[in-house]
């Protein structure tokens, strides 16, 4: 199908980009891979496209303070894919970035397009949830920082502001003994999952003492399992415990149900995946198995 009419600008600064943001209508267009096709589609419409990908300062990728990880929000697939310091500092980040779409869309699709359309099968957002990554927001008025926790609020929906850009994905450096891990069931045509799960662990003094538990797919918006993550906190990370944890996954969700899974299978599946991903996080920690 084509699109309803609408202007498209490319503007050639920050401030210009601000200015036409301002304007009722306007929308950042960043990789394209997933406005484009709901524009075609005429499932939403635009005045006025801001296309930002030539802006520099949305780019880059680079190691601050203690380690952490600064992502520039036009960061592609293909750049986190070959970037040394997110394969180093954030394995979990490239690991998941390697399975998302094809080539084309690991090419041209972005980091910061995929936490900003928020799509509540999208795999990056529990990625940054397990994570505990927060998302530097600027506009013409001045600049804040919103942890992934507060940010994804809704089907499609996030606390990015109309006036907004998403400037870049800040990730901890993560701590001695800590290990990432995702787990997913994808659904083969279209290459989201049904149900993802990221776990990030931290074990010391053979116990576990932190765990950051997030899925994708299985309610209206990426979610922290905070009753896995309060059962696992403090256990051994013995099977026993593990299993105990997992049954928590889908705990005060509405879980989903769709043509490819009706809500008893997705809420297995969640619990099954939440496991398999405890278990595999454990074992990098531990420095045990990574499968």
């Amino acid at each position: 199908m084509i699109p309803a009419a609408f202007e498209y600008i490319r503007p050639a600064s920050l401030d210009e980009a601000f200015d036409l943001l301002a304007e009722d209508g306007s929308r950042a267009l960043a990789g394209g891979h997933s406005l484009l096709p709901l524009l075609k589609l005429r499932l939403t419409s635009v005045d006025r496209l801001v296309d930002i990908g030539r802006l520099r300062e949305l780019g880059g990728i680079s190691a601050g303070a203690g380690g952490a990880l600064r992502i520039g929000a036009m960061t592609t697939y293909r750049d986190i894919l070959d970037s040394e310091e997110i394969r180093a500092r954030a394995p979990l980040i490239a690991e998941v970035s390697g399975s998302i779409g094809d080539v084309q869309v690991r090419n041209r699709g972005t980091i910061g397009g995929s936490v900003a359309h928020a799509d509540p099968a999208s795999d990056m957002p529990a990625v940054l949830l397990a994570l505990g990554a927060s998302f530097v927001l600027r506009s013409r008025d001045g600049e804040r920082t919103v942890a992934a926790d507060d940010f994804f609020t809704g089907a499609f929906a996030t606390d990015l502001r109309a006036t907004e850009l998403l400037m870049a994905i800040e990730v901890p450096a993560p701590g001695t003994g800590s290990g990432a891990a995702w787990q997913s069931l994808m659904q083969p045509a279209s290459g989201y999952s049904m149900v993802g799960v990221a776990a990030a662990v931290s074990v010391a003094g053979g116990a576990v003492s932190a765990a950051r538990i997030a899925l994708t797919g299985v309610g209206e918006v990426a979610y922290r399992a905070t009753g896995a993550e309060e059962a696992l906190a403090g256990s051994d990370g013995g099977t026993q415990a593990v299993a105990a944890a997992a049954d928590h996954a889908t705990d005060g969700v509405q879980v989903n149900a769709d043509i490819h899974a009706d809500r008893s299978y997705r809420s297995a599946m969640a619990i099954v995946l939440t496991r398999r991903a405890i278990e595999a996080a454990l074992g990098r920690a531990t420095g045990g198995s990574s499968s």
